[in-house]
Order: C-alpha cells, then sequence, then structure tokens
C-alpha cells in the first residue's frame, strides 16, 4: 500500500492492533501513525519518508497520553527505512514482536528497502460500473 499525503485523522489506532507491514508512507501532515487508549502497533519492513516540516518527522504519534502512560503500549518498529528525518518512538516490551508473532500468524516482512517495489502496482483500480475490474 502506497500511502500518499495522510492527514492527521489516518491510520491511527485505539484499543487494538494493527501489524503495518511493507507499506510506503509519504507526505503525511503531522504523522504516519496514531494510536491512543493503550493500542498495539507492530511496524515492519516500511518506508517512512518525512515531510520537509521539522514538525512532521515523527512516525508513530500518541495521542491523548502522558509518557508514563503510553511508554507501556507495545509500539515497535523492525526492519523500517526512515528517510527524511523521520522516527519512529518505540515504547513498551522490547520483545513484543516475536510475542505477537506467535500469537497472531503475523505475515513476514521484507525490508523497508524494499517497500517502493512492493507498492509499484498498488492503489486504487480504475473501474467502470456494470464492467468487471
Amino acid at each position: 500500500m502506497i500511502m500518499i499525503r495522510i492527514g492527521s485523522k489516518d491510520a491511527r489506532c485505539r484499543w487494538g492492533f494493527i501489524h503495518v507491514v511493507n507499506n510506503d508512507y509519504t507526505h503525511w501532515l503531522m504523522y504516519a501513525i496514531g494510536g491512543s487508549s493503550h493500542p498495539t502497533i507492530i511496524s515492519q519492513g516500511n518506508r517512512f519518508i518525512a515531510p520537509p516540516n521539522i514538525a512532521a518527522k515523527e512516525v508513530a504519534h500518541r495521542n491523548f497520553a502522558p509518557p508514563e502512560v503510553w511508554m507501556q503500549w507495545n509500539w515497535r518498529s523492525e526492519g523500517d527505512l526512515m528517510v527524511n528525518g523521520a522516527f519512529f518512538t518505540q515504547s513498551g516490551d522490547p520483545g513484543a514482536i516475536g510475542k505477537y508473532a506467535s500469537i497472531m500468524n503475523m505475515m513476514g516482512a521484507r525490508p523497508g528497502e524494499m517497500a517502493p517495489y512492493l507498492t509499484q502496482n498498488s492503489g486504487t483500480l480504475l473501474c467502470t460500473p456494470g464492467q468487471p475490474c
């Protein structure tokens, strides 16, 4: 999946689990992935190209929680490629990826450097109503 011109309301998780794998994130406005209310976010093999705005380099943003709370949330990054100053602040259990991989049957990730190749033909289908796509 290619994520272009992401607004602040996109890709936000509450009380859940998301596995973000092999995506190509560019041009977000505030942050690429957001979360609140104790979510678990596992990011693997993505490419994050931060926008020029110095205040928008954060990949994963915690909403509505002080650090003493969100430091307990399992937010982990593995094999992600950070470009143009993008950064991912990890928190929670350093072994969370291995634990969730066995419980949740997570798909394997390719390295973040592969994201542009894996997503080069992704996007919306140009379909006509009443016709096969």
